[in-house]
């Protein structure tokens, strides 16, 4: 067994280089860290996790979270950004196994240029209705 510590990396397409930086930068407001030229790669940091774009990678899944999911939807809709699905409630977690008890998780779920999924994932009180 292995003593892991975090996740420092994650992969995702390039696609169009350009295209997708610029959703990422511009739509999602992250900035690049890094560029590299060639062989067409970049870095940006989410946290403390970086997220790697090259060309060579398949498409990939990365969950961002957000304080407002709902305003998030909404400034991202706004912006001409489509959603392959809407807000939706996906785990209620009465015992606080992934945060604070009595929160329910969350989210919704987009592409970016190069055919990633982005989860934009938030946690709130569970209804009691």
């Amino acid at each position: 067994m292995i003593d892991v510590r975090g996740m420092g990396q994650v992969a995702l397409s390039a696609g169009d280089l350009d295209a997708t930086l610029a959703f990422w930068n511009g739509t999602l407001g992250i900035a690049t860290h890094a560029r590299f030229e060639p062989p067409g790669i970049a870095f940006l940091l989410v946290g403390r996790v970086r997220l790697f774009f090259a060309p060579e990678t398949t498409p990939g899944a990365v969950y961002l979270v957000v304080p407002d999911l709902e305003a998030a939807v909404r400034d991202l809709s706004a912006a001409g950004v489509s959603f392959d699905v809407p807000p939706t409630l996906v785990f209620e977690d009465a015992a606080g196994l992934f945060g604070s008890p009595g929160q329910a998780e969350w989210m919704a779920f987009l592409r970016d240029p190069a055919g990633n999924t982005i989860g934009l994932m938030s946690r709130r009180p569970i209804d009691p209705s």
